[in-house]
């Protein structure tokens, strides 16, 4: 169904498209910390599906969960505007960890070495690991 082309706007299979939707994958105001993170893990579920296809159909449906999950960051959390090499080396150092220690995990310790030396960016599958690992918002390294 085009909506779009049609006059009117069916209601009733919006509500119902919506309340399906919705089920699936909650969306509007994050209200509670267990809402943030039940988003955070539709957002890395949807980052594992659509990786870096930015024509993606689901693509949408990310960037409305990443801005919901930003919004109540914002409002919630102190998170410093920073790179994400500069993330994962302060998280590195708090953890007492050296870039051999995240070598399985990335991909080898050169490319550890050339993500915190700004030559290399983080992929999909190295963000959600090491927001796994550090146990924060795979937002912070985006």
């Amino acid at each position: 169904m085009n909506v779009v082309a049609e006059r009117h706007l069916d209601l009733a299979s919006v509500q119902s498209a919506w309340q399906g939707l919705n089920k699936l994958v909650p969306l509007g105001q994050i209200a509670s910390e267990k809402d943030y993170k039940r988003r955070v893990l539709v957002m890395g579920e949807l980052l594992d599906r659509i990786g870096a296809n930015e024509s993606h159909r689901l693509m949408p449906l990310l960037d409305l969960v990443t801005k919901e999950v930003e919004t109540y960051e914002a409002k919630h959390q102190t998170l410093p505007e920073a790179e994400p090499a500069a993330v994962l080396a302060y998280l590195m150092e708090e953890h007492n960890l050296k870039q051999t220690d995240l070598a399985e995990e990335l991909g080898g310790q050169s490319i550890v070495s050339a993500i915190l030396n700004g030559k290399r960016e983080l992929n999909t599958r190295q963000v959600k690991a090491l927001a796994k690992r550090f146990n924060v918002s795979p937002a912070v390294f985006l």
